[in-house]
């Protein structure tokens, strides 16, 4: 599936990876679980339990890109780079518009 299929079909989670200063001086996607890139290796499990589509985004897809990288090798099966936060909430809200 690409990201626009899994966006589509609505049924993923979110993992923000930016620090929480980030989201508070720019925004943040409702929903989204805030687990910061340093933090990733600490909170394998946790994100490895989840059941659905994990899509994965930052400030600009850079960090979201190292963490996917990380979990594809700890076994995450269906992991996304959602990029920039600010372009993936557009996404999400252009397909939400879609049903």
């Amino acid at each position: 599936m690409s990201l626009s299929e899994v966006l589509k079909a609505g049924n993923y989670a979110l993992i923000d990876v930016r620090e929480p200063m980030e989201l508070e001086m720019d925004g943040n996607i409702e929903g989204a679980k805030n687990i910061p890139l340093g933090e990733v290796e600490d909170r394998q499990e946790e994100i490895l339990s989840i059941e659905k589509p994990v899509i994965i985004f930052c400030r600009s897809g850079n960090r979201s890109g190292k963490a996917l990288e990380y979990l594809n090798t700890q076994g995450l099966q269906e992991g996304y780079n959602g990029g920039g936060w600010a372009e993936l909430k557009q996404a999400i809200e252009a397909n939400q518009g879609t049903f």
